[in-house]
């Protein structure tokens, strides 16, 4: 049998076959990491697989929304203790009322009737006691003309009208006290003319957040030395005064307008003070005073008069 050109044997084979399959398991084992179809890294090609993973530093951390630094360990919130004030601390001061003019030594004692001066100015005065019909009209022609006048409110008056009430003072106007329920004062003792006054303050005060001081009017203009000191010593000074329109008496009175006007005009002098009222006439519903004012103010200032507050009572021009 020849030595060359030989097949080589079975056992030859074998030995053949296993070099071959140690050679192809040495390449796998020496390669890169083994993929699955998406091409993410498969662990368990690791020589780590089937170990825990430990978490690193970062992934530990939590981080609060736009805190932007770790937070400290968790505690129970604490709220703060509640601060006492300082047992020397004092309390909020109230506001003091506000400043008026010292009373003219002249005029105490008195209902006066008239601004006394030599100047041709008059005082527009409105009292209201019974209904707010009129306060609007009255309010549009003072307006209009530019006009100054001084409101006389019961404290009544202002709580069943707020809103006239609070009108009046907002459009710039003088306000005084009328009392608060239009008594006869002559049969009232100190006492109830005290409450009378201050109540009427208060009452204007709050609803308006004006201040009447210190023009008092006599309800029907009924007065005598005494409750005129008594008034004046709550600070106010007594006004009356000069013409009476009688428009309140109404078209059942037999009134009119013109004769309001009349009546004004026929009275001017200087320092004249004019009452007229802002409610209608209980029964017939007339505005007489209101349907007037437009003639009165340029009858008046026809003859060179020009209009001031109450306010001339006590050295200011009022206008």
């Amino acid at each position: 049998m020849a030595g060359t050109g030989q097949r080589p044997g079975r056992a030859g084979l074998v030995v053949v076959l296993v070099v071959l399959a140690l050679a192809s398991c040495g390449e796998s084992e020496s390669g890169g990491d083994v993929t699955d179809v998406d091409g993410e890294r498969d662990v368990a090609a690791d020589g780590d697989a089937g170990r825990p993973v430990e978490p690193t530093e970062e992934a530990t951390a939590t981080i609060l929304p736009g805190d932007g630094e770790s937070p400290e360990a968790e505690s129970p919130e604490q709220e703060p203790p509640d601060e006492e004030p300082p047992d020397d601390e004092p309390s909020p001061a109230e506001p003091e009322p506000t400043a008026l003019p010292d009373l003219p030594p002249g005029l105490l004692g008195q209902d006066i009737e008239w601004i006394p001066t030599s100047d041709r100015v008059v005082a527009l005065t409105f009292d209201a006691g019974a209904n707010a019909n009129a306060v609007q009209p009255i309010l549009n022609t003072l307006a209009a003309e530019n006009v100054p006048g001084t409101f006389f409110l019961t404290g009544d008056f202002v709580n069943q009208f707020p809103s006239a009430s609070r009108s009046i003072h907002q459009a710039g106007h003088r306000l005084g006290n009328h009392s608060v329920s239009h008594p006869n004062f002559t049969s009232l003792t100190a006492d109830e003319i005290r409450a009378q006054v201050r109540g009427a303050e208060e009452d204007i005060s709050r609803v308006t957040g004006g201040d009447p001081r210190p023009f008092f009017r006599f309800p029907f203009g009924d007065r005598d030395a005494r409750t005129i000191s008594a008034v004046n010593d709550l600070g106010y000074l007594a006004v009356r005064w000069t013409t009476d329109t009688l428009g309140w008496q109404g078209t059942n009175g037999g009134r009119t307008a013109a004769d309001v006007t009349e009546r004004v005009l026929d009275t001017a002098r200087p320092g004249q003070i004019v009452l007229m009222h802002v409610g209608s006439h209980p029964t017939d519903g007339s505005m007489l005073d209101a349907d007037a004012l437009p003639d009165v103010i340029a009858g008046l200032r026809d003859s060179g008069y020009r209009f001031v507050t109450l306010d001339a009572l006590l050295g200011g021009s009022g206008t």
